[in-house]
């Protein structure tokens, strides 16, 4: 499917697998600099190992390249990364909205802390509906779930 900019929206495929852990961990570096390196790089392992083979994933490719992923847990966005080399090129939301085709409403988590994140889904029509203190690994890091309805 095509979008703005010359983006394709397909189906993940496993030959993506090494490509979108870099994407996963470089837009990590940037959009959350308040977690250490190393638990980027322990958790871009689980990404490898776990998430990408068990999630619905759909991949946006600029120019026949991967640049960015939104991988879906029934109406869950687990994650949504996007190649820093992309920003800017409207492919976070092609991949949302793509998802929200798929499947009407749509749940997020974001760290507080990432107010680009925050941004971007309100910008989407998501609104906040819970926080949390800790983070899925426990850690003192504010989280913010967010539903947008179909």
């Amino acid at each position: 499917m095509k979008h703005a900019h010359g983006a394709t929206i397909r189906a993940y495929s496993v030959a993506d697998r090494e490509r979108l852990a870099e994407i996963w961990l470089e837009a990590s570096f940037v959009g959350h600099p308040f977690l250490p390196e190393a638990d980027l790089l322990g958790q871009q392992a689980k990404v490898r190992e776990f998430y990408l083979p068990q999630a619905e994933n759909w991949v946006a490719e600029l120019d026949g390249e991967p640049a960015g992923f939104i991988g879906l847990i029934d109406d869950f966005i687990g994650g949504l990364f996007v190649d820093p080399a992309a920003h800017g090129h409207g492919l976070g939301k092609a991949l949302v909205l793509h998802a929200a085709g798929l499947k009407g409403d749509l749940e997020v988590e974001v760290y507080a802390a990432n107010d680009t994140a925050v941004g971007f889904y309100r910008r989407l029509g998501f609104a906040e509906t819970l926080r949390h203190d800790e983070d899925d690994e426990g850690r003192p890091l504010e989280v913010i779930r967010m539903r947008r309805a179909a």
